[in-house]
């Protein structure tokens, strides 16, 4: 799913408020209570006293598995336990939460991507990249914050419950240079990588190609386990989820077309080697 072309700032929970700054409240209560320094817990959880310190103040999110080993450190019975759920979602703008809900839970992914490699694809390097580029500038906390945020969605490859998830990206991505040659080299393995799961399918658009029936922007399809067919469209300070019948047939028809004219996973991976021994 591609929110990494809708990474704006309106509506996101801001450094040092919200959700985090309450968390980071408790958290301070619960080790002052403990007697830790913020030194000692960051040892016993593998952190420094300064991450510690980011994540008291609310300036940082903490992943989930910070948050139950620091609930077991400080003997909270739970109480940072409970947060877990509202920190995933924080970390994310506030535009992309409900669609990264319904995609850590989907039986089925497919994405178009015209602007960036997706999210799910991208290596730390090639996503700090992105967000180092943000205009208007994003801050370090926040720039490590969206990369560690983007890596754990990747989480997805993992479930025992696999996903069917299939990629369609145009050439010119693999051709941008973007972060320079050393990113662009760790990318197209990563991509040469994920794409030899069996539950991964990786479809390059030539650059050469005639025709093209998604010249409108990116998008993503999400299938629940339940039967749900939803769309979400990409647009700056505007992206959305799309659930009536009419829209989303539009989209997987869409989509269809684009598999279509695409080449086939096969000879996209031979692509992207090719690129690859290019760099």
């Amino acid at each position: 799913m591609s929110e990494e072309a809708q990474e704006d700032q309106d509506g996101q929970e801001a450094p040092g408020s919200g959700i985090p700054l309450v968390f980071g409240r408790v958290l301070k209560r619960l080790r002052v209570q403990a007697g830790l320094e913020r030194a000692e817990l960051g040892r016993r959880t593998g952190y420094s006293a300064a991450t510690i310190t980011s994540y008291e103040v609310g300036r940082r999110i903490p992943n989930a598995k910070f948050i139950r080993q620091a609930d077991e450190v400080l003997g909270a019975g739970g109480v940072l336990i409970d947060f877990v759920e509202d920190m995933e979602r924080a970390q994310y703008p506030a535009s992309f939460r409900d669609a990264a809900k319904l995609e850590k839970e989907a039986a089925g992914l497919h994405m178009y991507d015209a602007l960036v490699i997706n999210g799910l694809l991208q290596t730390k390097e090639y996503a700090r990249t992105v967000f180092t580029n943000w205009r208007p500038l994003l801050d370090v906390d926040t720039v490590e914050q969206r990369v560690a945020a983007r890596l754990a969605r990747q989480e997805i490859f993992e479930r025992k419950s696999t996903p069917t998830i299939s990629f369609v990206m145009e050439e010119a991505l693999l051709r941008k240079g973007l972060g320079g040659q050393a990113v662009m080299r760790g990318q197209l393995e990563q991509i040469l990588l994920t794409g030899q799961r069996r539950n991964v399918e990786i479809q390059i658009m030539p650059s050469d190609c005639e025709e093209h029936p998604a010249l409108s922007g990116t998008f993503t399809l999400i299938s629940t386990a339940k039967g749900r067919r939803i769309a979400y469209v990409d647009a700056y300070k505007g992206s959305r989820l799309y659930s009536d019948d009419q829209t989303v047939r539009e989209m997987e028809e869409r989509y269809g077309i684009l598999r279509a004219q695409a080449l086939t996973p096969r000879k996209s991976l031979a692509l992207v080697e090719k690129l690859l021994g290019e760099t």
